[in-house]
Formats: structure tokens, sequence, C-alpha cells
């Protein structure tokens, strides 16, 4: 016994890709197939799946498992699920497709059959209606509303046999961890008790204070970057983690950190993003997420601490992983150190406080920043990537704005 939690729905991990001799033998057959271009979320998903991220799930949604997904967060048979898993595509691509035969999964943008698929449901969907219960909101402004109504008229549900991981590996060695690898690396530390914290900007001294206090409860901290495709604006991958290992080099103890990243693209759902969080980082051996304020939100679409609420709403048997629910915290002139809205008496005056796109600006425009809101190591790394951008490529921020957690 390793002492951690189990994986979702108390089995084994359960990864979806295949090795040596079967992988060859599947990665040949798969050019002989009909091909079904995905797109970028939906690979993301599929590398989750062939690492056993999203364990014991064994392929992509039919419909009474999105229809059960989107309105009551169980499979159809029952299992805690906070999003659908899905891979969509155009009538005259499906209308080719013969159920219960074999398709190649053809990633265009990296050129790669990523896997291959039975195809055991094609069925169409009420977008509308999976954006209601995903995103509360149709508004087409949500970047993640604005992903499910572009996607292809029919959804395609079976199981899937994975071939790729997509280039992570070699992308970001020593970073990108499968979960049977941060598995054995809490073991190797005798952690039992860990707290993810998930994140896809840099960290900021907001941020460092949230895994100080994880660290103080759990026996150690997973930082989890996203390694898939986020908003224009959006730190890159890999700048954010070289400010985020400076961070550590310099004000933590690395023997009570592991920084590692994850595939996924940022779907934006809020609440049930949180949720969904929590289920893979059981599957990566998490017992806890930090969940701060407004967590995987967007704009003003959801409540600052919605993301705390919906856990206590889900049955206390849904998750072994479960929310460490943490206030907005920020530098206090009155307290003369970190504080929350919890502990701290001073008036917003006192306070420093920044919000993404204000950092985002002043980081732009070489403006100063307050020493309170970040330190010097990770500010130095952000205004040389911010300095090297031309005029293209710097994002103006929206009229609705966009969180910085």
């Amino acid at each position: 016994m390793t002492g951690l939690v189990t994986p979702h729905g108390g089995g084994p991990l359960k990864p979806l890709l295949l090795e040596g001799e079967a992988a060859a033998a599947e990665a040949k057959r798969a050019q002989t197939l009909p091909r079904v271009t995905i797109s970028s979320r939906e690979a993301g998903d599929l590398f989750m799946l062939g690492i056993g991220g999203f364990t014991p799930l064994d392929g992509f949604m039919g419909f009474d498992d999105w229809k059960r997904v989107c309105d009551e967060m169980r499979t159809a048979e029952g299992l805690f699920w906070p999003i659908p898993i899905t891979l969509s595509t155009d009538a005259a691509t499906a209308d080719g497709i013969e159920e219960n035969s074999d398709v190649a999964l053809y990633d265009a943008e990296r050129d790669e059959i990523l896997a291959t698929m039975k195809v055991t449901e094609k069925y169409r969907i009420d977008k509308a209606h999976e954006c209601a219960q995903v995103f509360k909101t149709t508004d087409e402004e949500h970047p993640g509303v604005k992903m499910v109504m572009a996607q292809g008229e029919y959804n395609l549900g079976g199981p899937v046999r994975v071939l790729s991981q997509g280039g992570f590996p070699e992308a970001y060695p020593g970073l990108y961890m499968t979960p049977a690898e941060t598995r054995a690396a809490f073991e190797a530390r005798g952690w039992k008790t860990v707290a993810a914290f998930q994140t896809r900007n840099p960290m900021h001294r907001s941020h460092e204070y949230l895994v100080r206090i994880a660290i103080e409860i759990c026996d150690g901290v997973l930082i989890h970057s996203l390694l898939g495709k986020l908003k224009p604006g959006d730190i890159p991958a890999e700048v954010r983690t070289k400010a985020i290992s400076a961070l550590i080099d310099n004000y933590l103890r690395p023997e009570t950190i592991i920084q590692s990243g994850y595939p996924l693209d940022m779907r934006y759902a809020g609440p049930r993003e949180a949720l969904l969080h929590a289920v893979f980082r059981q599957n990566y051996g998490c017992s806890h997420l930090i969940v701060g304020r407004d967590h995987a939100g967007v704009g003003d679409y959801y409540g600052p601490f919605d993301a705390h609420a919906i856990f206590d709403e889900i049955p206390a048997d849904a998750l072994q992983t479960k929310a460490l629910k943490l206030d907005w915290t920020f530098w206090s002139h009155k307290v003369g150190g970190m504080a929350s809205m919890r502990t701290c008496p001073g008036k917003d005056e006192d306070r420093v406080l920044l919000s993404g796109s204000k950092l985002r600006k002043l980081l732009s425009e070489d403006e100063h920043v307050p020493d309170e809101f970040s330190r010097p190591e990770v500010l130095e790394i952000l205004r040389a990537y911010y300095q090297g951008l031309d005029d293209s490529q710097r994002v103006k921020v929206e009229l609705k704005g966009h969180s910085a957690r």
C-alpha cells in the first residue's frame, strides 16, 4: 500500500497508450483507416486518456454518457464526471463512417495520427444545452462556449487506442509527467498527502502564499502547469515554467515541491473545470486540490468562489481528492506581510491587488510592478518575455477581461 489516494473509480490507473510492437502494429493499421481530423482540445483529451489521466474512461463518450454528465455530473454507469469528454466531426465525415467500424484520429496541426477509435455511436447533441450546463452561459464571447459551438454537428463515441503523447515528453523533458510518474515520485519522497496547485499563469506572491499554506498541511505540493493551448495573451508554458522555477529555487524548499505539467487545453469552465481538475489530480496521486479565487474562471461569468461552493454540492464519496479552499490573498501594508480577505483587517488601499490584465499591461509597457506583488526574479523573466514581443503579438485587453488564474 502506497498511502496515496487511489485512482478515480477505485481501480488501477488505466492508460490507453500502446507501446512497443503493439503500438507499431496499430500505427501501421491506422494508415489504412478513414481519417477523422480532431481539434486541439480533443487532442489534449486524447493524450490524457493515453497516459491514464482520465482513468477509468476508455474513450470518447456516447450520447447517454454525454447527457448524464451534462445534467448530473455522472456517466450512464454512475461514475462521477463533471465535463463531457467528446469528439465531434462534420456531417459529411460522420455519414461516411459505419457504426462499429474503426477510424484513425488525425491531428492536422502535428500532421500525425494520434489514435485509432472504434466508433460505436454517432449522435447529435444540443450544444446550447451543454454550454448552459457546463459553462453556465451560452454567450459565445465565453471561450469555452465558442469552442463547443464551433464543433462539428455530430459526436462520435467509442473506445480509443492511443499512439502518441504529442511530443510533450520531448518538448518538456523533466517537466511533463504521467500519473504513474508523479505517483512514483511522491512515493520516492515518502509523501502520502499531496496538494495540487493548478496554474496556467506564472506564480506571483499570492500564489506562493497559497502553496506555503498547503505545505503546512500536506507532505508536499505538486505545482501542475497546463501545457496545452490557452487564450491569446496568456504566458507561454516555456516562460511560465521558467518563472515558476525561479520562484521555487529562491523562495521555497525544493524538497517540498514537484513542478510538473499536463497536456490539456483550458476550457475556462470555472466550477465544473475545478471538479475536473480534482478528478484527474486524483489519478496523479494528489489528495488535495488548492482552489483559490475564480479557479478556472474567465471574465465575470462566475462568482469569485463558485468553485468553492460546487465541492459542497457533490456527494461526499464522489472524489477522494478534496478541495483546499483558500481565500483571495495579497500583500497587506497594514499587516506587514501576506494575508487574505479572511485574515486582513485593513481596507482596500492597504492591499496590493493587481488583476491579470493590469499586470500584463504594466509588463508590456515596462512600467513598475510593486515588489510586494511579485518576486524580482519572476518579474525579470516576464519583462524579458514582454520586451521580446512586437506590436502585433501584444494582445489588447478585452472589454470583459480575464481572470489572472
